[in-house]
């Protein structure tokens, strides 16, 4: 069970270095995506961890929302920044002309970088990484 909580942990560490790549590269659409998946992978560990799953990204966020943030066992400012990652990546997939910018993702970036470390320090404080 380690093994798929450090899988988790592992893609979104290279989900954020592929965000990097993309910013770099002026593809901010794609770089809001990957900064989302990051955030998205350790938060499925953070519910799989209470032995939860959920087959949607709604269900999902809403599940870090009830079983993390409303228990303060999670920053609320977290949650709040999941639901965001998931607004910017919607826009940078569905939408054509999608207005992303440079400096969304430099927002962005830091609140993903925050929860993933967040993510591995509750994992580790439970024996599971």
């Amino acid at each position: 069970m380690k093994m798929e909580f450090q899988a988790a942990v592992q893609k979104a560490r290279r989900f954020l270095e592929s965000a990097k790549l993309l910013k770099d590269a002026r593809d901010y659409d794609s770089a809001a995506s990957r900064l989302y998946y990051a955030m998205f992978y350790c938060a499925e560990a953070l519910l799989f961890s209470k032995g939860l799953t959920f087959s949607s990204h709604h269900a999902v966020i809403s599940a870090i929302g009830q079983h993390f943030a409303k228990t303060n066992e999670m920053p609320v400012e977290m949650h709040r920044w999941l639901i965001d990652a998931f607004n910017k990546r919607q826009l940078g997939d569905y939408e054509t002309a999608s207005g992303l910018e440079e400096q969304d993702i430099n927002v962005l970036r830091p609140h993903v970088e925050q929860f993933v470390s967040w993510t591995e320090e509750y994992l580790k404080q439970r024996g599971l990484l």
